[in-house]
């Protein structure tokens, strides 16, 4: 019988640890979820939190998509997610927390493999690394995998952005594709580049309406309220920014034919994505086309290859979100329970 000890996210997750420092001000969490296939990877976050237990359930919640993504992307990895408490909107993480966080990392002994999110950077990175080993995401040299996942997380959602236009429209290119993109960070932007490259029409939308307003210029796109991005007319919707923004409300407003993003956890309850299905609305599970990014940190930290097999397995995510498709439309099962159950049977659950 599972227990969800008070968090209806708990998933027979094989430790929550929480962390405190003091000294520095470090409060952290670290979920484990799975480590049937291999260590625990998954990156660490500097968020705010409105209380610790929201702060819990996000590491709940993006543990297990982690659990689920380096499965689907054939990692030989579990899935794990750190997540840093900010104290107010707007913090910056010290030195001293970053070293905080490092040590905590050190002390579960290989079983959580830590690399950049939201909040982070290579630099940060860097500075984790000086108190553990078990960091990956870090500078490396021409030609080598590591470093910046940003790239790789962007080129892994654009390929499944055309695998999805393919499938949902019949689009061979995505000249003449309406795109609405939210949030154009350092992986929705890149996105947004490569889509407006390949003349794709694209509407934005970020929180920082001049970070979207300069990008706008750059590629000859429009911009969007954030609050309406979801709500336009258009082919396709891809979600950048954070998760649990497809619900009920914002699931009768979708006026496209697919959702295709980078965003974690976006679906805000697994009853959603039957919601999504029951529209006809074609899906591309997050934590398959958002793989890039682990693919290339993984493999730096595995020692097992370089950027070119990096690419190539890349390459391979447009191949799996078929997969689920091809399986939704034979059993007639929504493609978020479909990924789920593919991804459960590969980490020993199903």
């Amino acid at each position: 019988m599972q227990t969800d000890w008070g968090f209806p996210d708990f998933d027979d997750h094989e430790g929550v640890h929480l962390f405190t420092d003091p000294e520095s001000g470090l409060r952290a969490v670290i979920a484990v979820h799975s480590t049937h296939l291999g260590p625990a990877a998954g990156g660490v976050r500097f968020w705010h939190y409105a209380d610790p237990r929201a702060a819990i359930t996000d590491a709940l919640r993006l543990s297990r998509g982690m659990s689920y993504k380096n499965a689907m992307a054939n990692l030989p990895m579990g899935g794990g997610k750190g997540v840093v408490l900010a104290a107010k909107q707007g913090d910056v993480i010290s030195t001293a927390q970053l070293e905080a966080f490092g040590r905590a990392v050190e002390s579960m002994a290989g079983r959580y493999i830590t690399a950049e999110d939201v909040g982070m950077s290579e630099e940060r990175m860097k500075v984790i690394a000086t108190q553990t080993r078990h960091v990956s995401g870090l500078p490396v040299g021409e030609g080598a995998a590591g470093g910046d996942p940003g790239p790789f997380t962007a080129h892994g959602i654009y390929l499944g952005v055309k695998a999805a236009a393919k499938r949902a429209l019949g689009a061979d290119s995505m000249q003449g594709v309406r795109v609405a993109v939210q949030g154009v960070g350092s992986v929705g932007g890149s996105l947004a580049r490569k889509l407006a490259k390949d003349g794709a029409v694209l509407t934005i939308a970020d929180v920082d309406g001049a970070r979207a307003q300069k990008l706008a210029d750059e590629i000859g796109a429009k911009t969007a309220d954030p609050a309406e991005i979801l709500t336009l007319e258009c082919d396709i919707v891809s979600p950048n920014a954070l998760g649990a923004i497809l619900d009920a409300r914002t699931i009768d407003q979708l006026q496209c034919k697919a959702v295709a993003g980078g965003a974690n956890n976006q679906l805000a309850m697994r009853a959603d994505g039957a919601r999504l299905f029951d529209r006809g609305i074609l899906y591309a599970p997050d934590y398959v086309i958002n793989a890039g990014g682990i693919i290339n940190v993984g493999l730096e930290y595995l020692g097992q290859g370089d950027r070119a097999e990096v690419e190539a397995r890349i390459d391979r995510i447009p191949a799996r979100l078929i997969e689920v498709w091809d399986e939704s439309d034979s059993t007639g099962d929504p493609h978020a329970e479909v990924a789920d159950r593919i991804a459960q049977r590969l980490i020993g659950r199903s």
